[in-house]
């Protein structure tokens, strides 16, 4: 199933340029044609397309049905963004295909990237909204420091993954608790530094290891969101 993206669907009654190019010109559609349309805050509207213009093609809405995540907790995700782009952008693909809520780029002392521009991030995850079914788009956050970082979320269960062996660590999955909000905090590529993890602990998060393998950055941030659904679903099959 193919699915569009207009978050002000039900104000506009059209689609923006890029999904009515999309729908006109690559698939052909034609007035009274049926499509499925996602306004990005958990909501999926069937429409009958009204105008087939190439920018601005123009839909009736037939229906609405809710699609909300299937997962009820929030959960956020802090990640020192990498040197080179495109394994940010991959993260932020996959990690929107896997299921979160809030991505947070994370300026670190050891950060590669010191700027990062979200508009680009935000269009890949409408695609992997769009791909892998969801009617809800992650919130992109801008970067924002490890100091001011430590301030958000302070109700949640909060995790730093360092790999600093001198500063113990407990294993991810044995404290992580299921059903809870979470916020995950992922370094740059030069680890965090000793003071920004004393900072971190200070503010209680809780110190974390993701296995004895090094991981990259982004392997990091995908494998900690990961395990949050495995241990998820592993609480909702015992309940």
């Amino acid at each position: 199933m193919i699915q569009f993206f207009a978050p002000d669907i039900t104000e506009t009654l059209e689609l923006p340029e890029s999904d009515s190019h999309h729908a006109v010109k690559v698939l052909r559609m034609r007035e009274g044609d049926e499509l499925q349309v996602i306004d990005g805050r958990g909501t999926a509207y069937t429409c009958r397309l009204a105008d087939a213009h190439r920018k601005h093609a123009a839909v009736e809405i037939i229906s609405s049905t809710p699609m909300p995540l299937p997962w009820t907790q929030q959960l956020a995700v802090a990640v020192a963004p990498t040197k080179h782009l495109d394994r940010m952008e991959w993260l932020v693909e996959k990690m929107t295909e896997v299921g979160v809520n809030t991505i947070i780029p994370l300026l670190c002392e050891r950060s590669e990237r010191r700027e990062i521009k979200t508009e680009r991030l935000e269009k890949i995850a409408v695609s992997a909204m769009k791909q892998s079914l969801k009617a809800t788009l992650p919130t992109i956050m801008p970067m924002t420091p490890l100091r001011e970082l430590i301030k958000i979320m302070p109700d949640a269960q909060r995790v730093v993954a360092y790999c600093d062996p001198s500063i113990p660590r407990v294993d991810f999955a044995q404290t992580y608790e299921a059903g809870r909000d979470t916020l995950i905090l992922i370094g740059p590529e030069g680890d965090f530094s000793p003071s920004e993890i004393k900072m971190t602990l200070d503010a209680g998060f809780r110190p974390v290891t993701l296995g004895s393998n090094r991981l990259r950055t982004e392997t990091a941030a995908l494998y900690a969101l990961s395990a949050c659904h495995i241990l998820d679903d592993k609480l909702m099959q015992y309940t």
